[in-house]
């Protein structure tokens, strides 16, 4: 197998035979394809393999960054793994846990099994060594390891309602996913053609995903959604030839496909997805675009900046109100104003995001941002007025009188429906400025109440 790149390559275009350095991964996506190919090998630990926090959201491998790892007891119960990325700061070393594995056995094959977990986490960055493998690390000769294979084929014909532990244990002593389907085609088949595919798709297999594509055809949808999700570049390879076989594939399979490419990080996989929307799925929606980047925003909130900022307009202007509900929960002030200038606006989620952007002092200049640059509200939104009334926001108030709001039929509205004190001095502002729109009416009010006398005006 390939190692795992901690950075992005390209063919250079002077010379396509020869590769440079075309940016930086994400930790996120580098630690989903890692544990996607130690799953494949059976290799996970028994408890959990987590991702630091402070990798999530989109932070970037540092530039120069390799990969150590660390097995011993821990304080508490188990076995712990510990992975450190290291690099180099202004000429100083800096070092950072970067995930961490755990399993609750404490015996001493429990601490074995981790140091062969750690050994296979070094050898997926760093590679398999130079010399051609030549057994396993089972304490087996070549002839015992023969005889486990046929002995765990037996079992998994004797027992199928168990097949799961004994196929990982199986497809870990065959060495490669084309010997396991191999040795098991030997015997009367029990495994589908698609479930070969799949097995390929989750052991990186490329070219045992190809021979399968062609019977497999009627199973496009499903096939796809693995591909999507599976981490690394073969992935992305898989889903381009899953495509280029398929003839449509249904809108529910594709969003779902979609999603899983989100959840493995992998931004430019999510972005091809988006771009062969409409020339791969049968009856396209306006409205994927919009539902792929509002999934991401929840689920991976740097890549769903990333997906705003590169999208057309098309794709925005059909996407959920709800985006500007989350960007107005986190003050996020510059994709508010992006979404607003792609066509995106609050509509009916207004008056939530008036109060995500009102309730703090710190962010009331938000608000009055956002109408100035295009932000819209109905003339008769009174909630949305009585939002910025409450909140002490006259600035955002004066805004919406500007776009035609009438502050005379708000204050009517609000006796019969507000239930909250307005601040003295916002509607005294609020108010006066009223008063200087319309000059003219409050000269002529003020004449209709004088009070006449024999014909003479007192």
């Amino acid at each position: 197998m390939k190692p795992i790149e901690l950075e992005l390559w390209k063919p250079k275009q002077a010379d396509p035979r020869y590769m440079e350095r075309a940016g930086r991964r994400s930790a996120e996506e580098v630690f989903k394809e890692l544990e996607q190919r130690l799953d494949s090998m059976g290799m996970l630990p028994d408890e959990y393999l987590l991702l630091d926090r402070d990798w999530q959201d989109g932070r970037l491998i540092p530039e120069g960054a390799d990969i150590f790892v660390t097995t011993d007891y821990g304080g508490s119960e188990g076995v712990y793994l510990d992975a450190y990325l290291k690099w180099y700061e202004d000429g100083r070393s800096v070092t950072k846990s970067y995930f961490t594995g755990k399993t609750l056995g404490e015996t001493s094959a429990d601490l074995d099994r981790m140091f062969l977990i750690a050994s296979a986490i070094t050898k997926a960055f760093h590679g398999y060594g130079r010399q051609p493998e030549s057994g396993m690390v089972l304490c087996l000769n070549t002839e015992e390891k023969q005889e486990l294979i046929e002995a765990l084929v037996e079992k998994r014909e004797r027992t199928l309602a168990q097949t799961d532990r004994v196929e990982k244990l199986l497809r870990r002593a065959a060495g490669s996913i084309t010997a396991y389907m191999d040795t098991v085609g030997e015997r009367p088949l029990r495994i589908s053609d698609f479930d070969k595919a799949v097995l390929a798709v989750r052991d990186g297999e490329l070219e045992a995903f190809k021979d399968m594509l062609p019977r497999v055809s009627e199973r496009a949808d499903e096939l796809l959604i693995e591909a999507a999700g599976r981490a690394g570049a073969v992935g992305t390879k898989m889903a381009v030839c899953l495509l280029a076989e398929a003839e449509k594939i249904t809108d529910e399979a594709y969003l779902a496909a979609s999603k899983r490419a989100v959840d493995i990080g992998d931004v430019e996989r999510v972005r091809f997805l988006m771009e062969q929307y409409q020339a791969y799925v049968a009856e396209p929606r306006p409205e994927y675009y919009g539902e792929v980047i509002d999934y991401a925003c929840g689920e991976n909130k740097a890549m769903g900046h990333q997906l705003i900022a590169i999208a057309p307009k098309e794709w925005i202007a059909a996407a959920p109100t709800g985006l500007h509900v989350r960007m107005s929960c986190g003050g996020e002030l510059i994709m508010s104003q992006m979404l607003l200038s792609k066509g995106l606006q609050p509509g009916a989620d207004t008056p939530t995001v008036l109060q995500n952007y009102t309730c703090s002092t710190d962010r009331l200049w938000m608000a009055e941002q956002l109408l100035k640059r295009g932000w819209k509200v109905r003339p008769d939104d009174y909630l949305s007025m009585d939002i910025c009334m409450r909140n002490g926001a006259a600035g955002a108030a004066k805004h919406l009188l500007d776009q035609g709001m009438d502050y005379d039929q708000y204050r009517a509205w609000a006796e019969k429906h507000s239930r909250f004190e307005i601040d003295e001095q916002t509607a005294n502002e609020v108010q006066q400025y009223w008063n200087d729109l319309h000059p003219q009416e409050q000269s002529e009010g003020a004449e209709q109440e004088t009070p006449q006398l024999e014909g003479m005006t007192l």
